[in-house]
C-alpha cells in the first residue's frame, strides 16, 4: 500500500503531467508574414509548430476560401517550401496529394517551415502583393496540421518598410504591433488582411459596438454621406434579426475591382470612391448591404454543410438560393428601412430580377437547387459560352422566390408574420440555440411553421422548373405584374392594382417600407 506522502507525490506528477500536455494541445501555431520586395509579388511565410511526438506530420492549404464557391488551387502558389527542426537542421518532405507536404519529424521537439506564396491575381478570393499594397486571403498563406483545426495561431504581418497598416477582423495581441490571435483555423481563414498605407474614414457605433471602414485608395467622394448610410444599413441589418453576435466590425476596401466576400467579423469588398459615380451610389450601397448581411445569413443562418468546411473538395449544399440569393432579397428591404430607396427603385429592383429571370432559356432546364449546388462547376454567375443557355444564376432567381416566400407568408398570417420571422427563427433555432446549420428538410419545416401551412407550391419553383405564378403572390401586396410580353423579351413591369383590400393595402405598406 502506497503511503500518503507517495500518494501525494503521484498526484503531483499526474497534474503536472496534465497541465504540460494541456498546455502543449493549446500552443498556437505561429506565423510570420513579410514582404521585403513587394515587386516580386510574393509573400514570405515562417511557420512555428511543436508537434506532438510523431514519425511524420502532415501540413495542409485549403482548396478554396468559403464565401467563393470554386476551388481555387491556392497550393499552387507555394514556392521555396523548407523545414527544419529547432536545431536548424533539414527535415526531409514529400508532396501529398494536391495541397499536402508531409514531413519527417522524428524527434524533433519543434518545427520551423519557411515558404513563399506567389501571387498572380487581384481578386478578392486570392492574395495579392504589389509595389503598393498587400491583400491576403488566409486560405492561400497559411498552412494547416492536418486533423488539427481546432488549434489556435498567432500571426505578426510585417509590412513593407514604407507602408503602415493593417486591416483585419482578428483580434490584436496586446503590446505587440501588428500580431494578432485566432482561436481555430476556421476563425483564420474567415479573417483576410489589407496592408499598406490605408486611409481609415470616421468609425461610429450602433449599440455599442464599433464599426470601422477602412482601405486602399478609397478615392474622392461624400465620406461623410458613406459612413452615415452604411450606420444606416448597419442599424437596420441588425435590429432586422435583433442580435449583434460580434465584438467589433471591419469594412476592408481592397481597391478597385469586383467582388466582396462576407466574413464573420469584417466583409472584404472591391472599391474605389472614383468609379462611385460611374457604378451609382444605390448599386454600391446595395452592394455593401450584401456583404455585410452575410455575416448573419450565410455566416451564422447557414446550410448544415457550410461548416465546418472540407478544405480540401469544398462543400456543396443546394441551398445557395437561400445564402445569396435571400441576402440579395433583403438590400432593397433593408436599404427602405433606411431610407435610402425611393418607392420607384424599390419596385423596379423586382421588376428588374424577375426580367432576367423570365427572359433566358436556363430557366427552363436548371432548378434553383441544381444551380446552388452546381456552381462547383458552374462558377457562381453560370456557365459561359454555349452552355449559358441552360443555367441560371441563384443571385437572379433566388430574390425573386424570396420575394414570393414574403408575400405569400405576409398573406397566409393575415400580415403578422413574414420572411423576416423566418430568418430570426433560424438565427435563433439553429446558430443559437443548436450552434449548427438547418438541413434542406428543417428549413421547410420553419418557414412552412411560420406559414401556418404547407407552401408546396412555392418549393416546387426551388426543386423544378415550374413557371412562377406572379401574379398570385405578387396580388398579395396589391400588386400587378405584366406577364403578356411576347416570349419573355421586354421588362414585366410591376403596378399596383386598383382598389386593393384592406389586408392588401396592409402587406404593401409594411413590405415596402422594409419592416
Amino acid at each position: 500500500m502506497a503511503t500518503l506522502t507517495q500518494r501525494y507525490l503521484t498526484f503531483i506528477f499526474l497534474l503536472v503531467t496534465s497541465l504540460n500536455g494541456f498546455a502543449r494541445a493549446s500552443d498556437p501555431v505561429k506565423f510570420t508574414v513579410s514582404m521585403d520586395d513587394p515587386a516580386n509579388h510574393t509573400f514570405h511565410v515562417s511557420l512555428t509548430y511543436k508537434p506532438e511526438p510523431s514519425d511524420s506530420i502532415l501540413l495542409k492549404l485549403p482548396d478554396w476560401t468559403p464565401g467563393y464557391y470554386q476551388l481555387m488551387d491556392y497550393a499552387a502558389g507555394i514556392q521555396s517550401f523548407s523545414p527544419k527542426d529547432e536545431k536548424g537542421n533539414a527535415l526531409k518532405w514529400v508532396r501529398s496529394g494536391k495541397t499536402g507536404w508531409n514531413v519527417g519529424i522524428k524527434n524533433a521537439k519543434e518545427i520551423r517551415v519557411e515558404y513563399d506564396v506567389l501571387t498572380k491575381r487581384k481578386f478578392v478570393a486570392t492574395s495579392y502583393l504589389d509595389e503598393a499594397h498587400g491583400y491576403i486571403t488566409p486560405a492561400s498563406v497559411f498552412m494547416y496540421v492536418s486533423g488539427k483545426l481546432n488549434l489556435p495561431s498567432e500571426i505578426t504581418i510585417k509590412p513593407f518598410k514604407d507602408w503602415n497598416r493593417v486591416a483585419t477582423g482578428l483580434d490584436s495581441v496586446s503590446g505587440a504591433k501588428f500580431t494578432y490571435v485566432a482561436p481555430d483555423f476556421d476563425v483564420l481563414y474567415d479573417s483576410p488582411m489589407l496592408v499598406g498605407n490605408l486611409e481609415e474614414l470616421p468609425p461610429f457605433n450602433v449599440k455599442g459596438i464599433p464599426h470601422r471602414f477602412i482601405g486602399y485608395k478609397l478615392g474622392n467622394f461624400d465620406k461623410v454621406k458613406f459612413m452615415s448610410d452604411i450606420q444606416k444599413i448597419v442599424e437596420n441589418a441588425s435590429a432586422l434579426i435583433g442580435d449583434i453576435p460580434y465584438k467589433h466590425y471591419t469594412f476592408i476596401a481592397i481597391g478597385p475591382g469586383q467582388g466582396g466576400i462576407e466574413h464573420l467579423n469584417s466583409t472584404t469588398i472591391s472599391f474605389s470612391g472614383d468609379l462611385l459615380n460611374a457604378r451609382g451610389w444605390d448599386g454600391m450601397m446595395g452592394f455593401i448591404t450584401h456583404e455585410y448581411f452575410h455575416h448573419y445569413n450565410v455566416k451564422r443562418i447557414r446550410p448544415v454543410e457550410l461548416g465546418p468546411f472540407d478544405y480540401d473538395k469544398g462543400s456543396k449544399t443546394n441551398m445557395l438560393w437561400v445564402s445569396e440569393g435571400l441576402t440579395v432579397y433583403y438590400e432593397p428591404l433593408i436599404m427602405k428601412a433606411g431610407g435610402m430607396l425611393s418607392q420607384e427603385k424599390f419596385l423596379d429592383f423586382f421588376k428588374n430580377h424577375i426580367t432576367n429571370v423570365e427572359t433566358k432559356p436556363g430557366r427552363l432546364f436548371q432548378t434553383l437547387a441544381q444551380a446552388s449546388a452546381e456552381t462547383w462547376s458552374d462558377g457562381p454567375f453560370g456557365r459561359t459560352g454555349d452552355a449559358v443557355n441552360k443555367t441560371i444564376s441563384y443571385y437572379q432567381k433566388g430574390p425573386v422566390v424570396g420575394l414570393l416566400f414574403d408575400l405569400a407568408i405576409r398573406h397566409e398570417t393575415g400580415n403578422k408574420k413574414s420572411l423576416d420571422d423566418v430568418m430570426r427563427r433560424l438565427y435563433n433555432d439553429f446558430y443559437i440555440k443548436k450552434k449548427r446549420g438547418f438541413t434542406e428538410a428543417e428549413l421547410r419545416q420553419t418557414i412552412e411553421s411560420v406559414a401556418g401551412k404547407p407552401l408546396d407550391e412555392l418549393f416546387s419553383y426551388i426543386y423544378t422548373t415550374a413557371e412562377p405564378d406572379y401574379k398570385k403572390y405578387l396580388g398579395y401586396a396589391g400588386l400587378d405584374i405584366d406577364t403578356t410580353t411576347e416570349n419573355h423579351l421586354g421588362t414585366f413591369e410591376i403596378k399596383p392594382v386598383v382598389n386593393p383590400s384592406a389586408l392588401q393595402r396592409a402587406i404593401f405598406e409594411s413590405w415596402s417600407r422594409g419592416k
